[in-house]
């Protein structure tokens, strides 16, 4: 064996090592097989850094800033939260979550989709009394089997089609996947509906919001012309926020009503304090078309480079707010900040916002310019807390960024642009249209994924071009001689499925892809099959936590253990394993 054959096995082998013992963290890894790819030679170091230029980081990350538009945009959330409403049965709820959230990560990535479904499911199950980890793995495991239906959706798929354009010199279209992936889905989500029982009750960690030791706050909110809260009642109002809201003044026509009754209705033009958390303010405001009181625009000279956010502050003991008003200390015309609304432990707040007196120990949400909010606080004594991404006064988007994706997808089925292009383009849309600030669209990036896989092509290339996929291909080629040609697919989707537990997904495609191609060919099978295959194993990880980010992203919540996921994940696996197989060899002849 060739010296360079056997330094690329000892780099791959110990990049392997370093995975399972998973004490470095993967993008480490991945750089650190990088660097000893480029020391030995493997990789010359004018070739080290091209996997950063392919066209499948540029799709990953442009995805994921459309993903998080369409999640700021509150649309899906507030048109599943209705429906949740009306449903009772735990499995009735679990398969319309899961069922969501698998159709949903055909189109948009599935780690996205995952972060916009798993408050409303734990929103479910607290309204429903019943444990979040019945929810949560199912929402997982749907968003795992969902993205396997288009190229988009998932990380292995276009991985996948970034090996088969390296060698039949063309990818994978953006449908291909979905004669597997769609029927496969379909038949999960019937297992899922049902196969919840499997999963033991555990008690999850609190979500982020919880952990805020802060009162709800009072805000106002204005009832504009159009709205559809004109005719209706303040128990109405309450009734949309499910019982952590309440209606504590009216102000009409300069009088203030404190604590009106509940069949009292609202006209155009009234002002409503209410009581609640600024995340549901917001989610209330949106569907209820009411104005957030205070919100109004900042004067734009020079800032059109900067972003407008809302923060939260404590008023300190030497604050200059302390026994003084909004409107006395000329808030918005001193330091161009807004007063979205405050916060009082132990106490109900009646007075209006900008006639309230500040104590030390109040929590303001303030609004204002992102450069200048730090020195504003500063100036005022007050105490920033942790950044919970408010978008309280902030316009809903609406349905721009579906229509943008929605376009998009048109443009790439009909092959009018590349879909790089289509999904680039989103990105930048979705910014310059201000369905996302530019902070939130880098924040949206998942940037330790994208280094590990732009560390781990080059070094993948470099196995190939050593020859140590062949090398692999002729041994398992030579096991497959004695099996049938189905037997031999079953057997590379098997082993995708069983490696991606230990590895990340993107990692084992890299790696099995080259070999799986390979050992068609030295058979004389097309090696479409065995790349579909490969992507199909490296993409459903049911079996533990830590081969897929969205089996990670819901195991504090749901309270699970590592032993928990094989419970449901073992006989999902063998369903996909069986139905995989003949679906594969039925779209994708061997010959």
């Amino acid at each position: 064996m060739p010296l360079n054959q056997i330094e690329a096995f000892v780099i791959v082998g110990a990049m392997l090592a370093l995975f399972v013992w998973d004490r470095l963290r993967y993008d480490l890894v991945a750089a650190m097989a990088l660097l000893a790819a480029m020391l030995t030679g493997i990789v010359p170091a004018a070739k080290a850094f091209e996997g950063f230029s392919n066209q499948v980081i540029i799709i990953i990350a442009s995805v994921l800033v459309v993903s998080r538009a369409i999640a700021r945009s509150g649309v899906i959330d507030a048109v599943l939260r209705r429906m949740m409403q009306r449903i009772t049965s735990p499995s009735a709820q679990i398969g319309l979550l899961s069922g969501c959230v698998t159709f949903l990560s055909a189109f948009m990535k599935n780690v996205g989709t995952l972060g916009i479904f798993i408050p409303i499911a734990i929103q479910t199950a607290g309204r429903s009394k019943r444990s979040a980890s019945i929810y949560l793995m199912p929402l997982a495991f749907g968003s795992l089997i969902g993205g396997t239906i288009t190229l988009i959706g998932t990380s292995p798929n276009l991985l996948i089609s970034t090996v088969r354009q390296q060698i039949e010199g063309k990818p994978f279209q953006l449908f291909d996947f979905v004669p597997v992936g769609l029927p496969l889905s379909v038949l999960a989500l019937g297992f899922l509906a049902f196969g919840w029982r499997l999963i033991p009750q555990r008690t999850g960690q609190r979500p982020a919001e919880d952990a805020f030791d802060v009162d709800r706050y009072t805000s106002e909110l204005l009832v504009a012309e159009g709205s559809p809260m004109v005719g209706k009642t303040v128990s109405a109002l309450e009734a949309m926020g499910e019982g952590d809201l309440t209606v504590a003044a009216v102000v009409r026509g300069g009088r203030q009503r404190a604590m009106p009754p509940a069949h009292w209705e609202f006209i155009a033009g009234d002002l409503v304090a209410v009581q609640a958390d600024p995340t549901l303010l917001k989610k209330l405001a949106d569907e209820a078309k009411l104005e957030v009181a205070g919100a109004e625009r900042l004067a734009e000279s020079e800032r059109q480079k900067d972003d407008v956010i809302v923060v939260e502050a404590v008023v300190t003991d030497g604050s200059l707010l302390i026994d003084r008003t909004a409107t006395g200390l000329h808030l918005r015309q001193r330091f161009d900040v807004n007063l979205l609304a405050v916060s009082r432990a132990g106490e109900r707040l009646g007075a209006r916002l900008h006639r309230l007196r500040f104590r030390a120990g109040d929590v303001v949400a303030l609004q204002g310019w992102e450069q200048d909010l730090p020195a504003i606080l500063a100036e005022l004594g007050c105490l920033p807390l942790a950044d919970r991404r408010l978008t309280l006064g902030q316009k809903r988007t609406g349905y721009w960024s579906l229509a943008i994706l929605v376009v998009a997808m048109i443009l790439v089925a009909f092959n009018v642009i590349p879909v790089v292009t289509a999904f680039f383009g989103s990105a930048v849309l979705v910014v310059l249209s201000r369905q996302i600030t530019l902070k939130d669209a880098y924040g949206a990036i998942e940037w330790p994924v994208i280094v590990m896989l732009g560390c781990l092509i080059p070094v993948g290339e470099a196995l190939k071009e050593t020859g140590g996929t062949e090398h692999l291909s002729h041994a398992l080629s030579a096991a497959a001689q004695f099996i049938p040609a189905w037997a031999t697919l079953g057997l590379v989707l098997g082993t995708a499925m069983l490696v991606t537990p230990l590895l990340h997904h993107a990692a084992a495609v890299l790696v099995l892809g080259p070999v799986a191609a390979s050992v068609a060919h030295n058979l004389g099978y097309s090696p479409d099959a065995f790349l579909m295959a490969v992507a199909l194993g490296c993409s459903c990880d049911f079996l533990t936590p830590i081969g897929h980010q969205n089996n990670t992203l819901v195991m504090g919540p749901g309270g699970y253990r590592f032993s928990d996921y094989w419970r449901l994940g073992l006989p999902l696996s063998i369903l996909v394993l069986l139905v995989g197989t003949p679906l594969i060899l039925a779209v994708w002849p061997l010959h």
